[in-house]
């Protein structure tokens, strides 16, 4: 049987051809322009952030700011980036105890962990030595232990990418590359990185359920520690771990350490005052089943660790916070079962979606 194909000219067949084409390979054209578009910051049921009014989220910086998070030219030698040490997979931590820089040296605290830092109110850094997560960015390019690299080289490396003086111009008008550009445009894509999406947030958001450990574990993390009646004593963690991002915004001695066993000052050495001594800035508990080693030293390696420490390690010194060391002669009364049950719901704050977030990787 003959099949009779509809009639088309050669000219119309050409134009689809050339039209699929186009389609198929469009490139951006033309020169670069500022594009001010608004970035949209999704953030759940977490309470809207303070963000900086003068450094506003853009697409476009937001865009630029991934690609130095990324970008190895930062660094001395051209292989280590901000990701190196921030993990996407890792809750943007490190899992090792102390991150290896370009120079083979490792660092002298642990890799904090960085997402939702639009709800950081109280500086950056473990000891609080940056002021605005701008002046946190470019830190660790200029520091002999990590990239060790200037800021001037970093400049010229960048500009000698048309790739990279487009991007400025699409952010800021310009194709000037500047440190203070850098800076923002690492803040701003930071900024963007948000986990609110975990087990625990479709629990709140009526759309799961949790075990009946879990929330036993819930009810041991939010009930207070009770020396007089132990039975209705709890694990005590939301002092410090509180609200819907699990951190208190302060800095705080958690009783690591004695006075004579102290080697790290931590606040003491950006306030200079002595009331600040072994001090650390309270992490978020988000996806903290993923960012082991724990502690600003990473001195315990699992959760179970951590657990103990509470239960049974408290050391005193001058400046431990109170409601630490009110538990050190009695311990928190957790039982096994206890600490098991604190431990899954702990796990249910891992966000799988802010894992696997096609935004916040590579976009080389």
């Amino acid at each position: 049987m003959k099949v009779t194909l509809p009639y088309i000219s050669l000219s119309c067949l050409f134009f689809l051809l050339l039209s699929a084409c186009q389609k198929e390979d469009e490139q951006p054209t033309g020169k670069p322009v500022l594009d001010n578009t608004p970035y949209v910051l999704e953030y759940g049921l977490l309470p809207a952030p303070n963000l900086p009014t003068d450094n506003l989220l853009t697409v476009q910086g937001v865009a630029l700011g991934r690609m130095l998070f990324y970008e190895t030219m930062l660094s001395k030698d051209g292989t280590q980036s901000c990701a190196s040490c921030h993990r996407q997979s890792d809750g943007f931590s490190d899992t090792a105890r102390f991150s290896i820089g370009v120079e083979g040296m490792p660092g002298k605290r642990q890799a904090m962990p960085v997402f939702n830092m639009a709800w950081h109110s109280n500086e950056f850094f473990w000891d609080g030595r940056a002021h605005l997560l701008r002046d946190q960015a470019l830190r660790p390019i200029q520091d002999p232990l990590e990239m060790n690299e200037t800021l001037d080289h970093v400049v010229a490396k960048l500009n000698n990418s048309s790739r990279y003086r487009d991007q400025f111009v699409r952010a800021f008008g310009s194709d000037e590359i500047t440190p203070d550009k850098m800076a923002l445009a690492l803040e701003q894509f930071m900024l963007s990185i948000v986990s609110f999406q975990s087990k625990y947030d479709r629990y709140l958001a009526g759309e799961a359920m949790l075990t009946e450990s879990e929330l036993r574990g819930k009810l041991l993390f939010e009930t207070e520690y009770n020396p007089f009646f132990p039975e209705f004593s709890g694990a005590d963690c939301a002092h410090c771990h509180g609200g819907n991002n699990f951190e208190n915004d302060q800095y705080m001695n958690n009783g690591l350490d004695s006075d004579a066993e102290l080697t790290d000052l931590g606040r003491e050495m950006v306030t200079q005052n002595a009331n600040d001594r072994a001090k650390f800035k309270v992490p978020s508990l988000r996806n903290i089943a993923l960012t082991a080693p724990y502690m600003h030293d990473g001195r315990f390696s699992t959760l179970e660790e951590v657990i103990d420490h509470y239960n049974a390690g408290i050391q005193l010194s001058a400046t431990v916070n109170p409601t630490v060391a009110n538990t050190q002669q009695t311990g928190l009364f957790l039982t096994n079962q206890d600490k098991q049950d604190l431990i899954n719901f702990l796990k249910t704050l891992t966000d799988d979606v802010f894992l696997n977030n096609e935004a916040y990787q590579s976009p080389f």
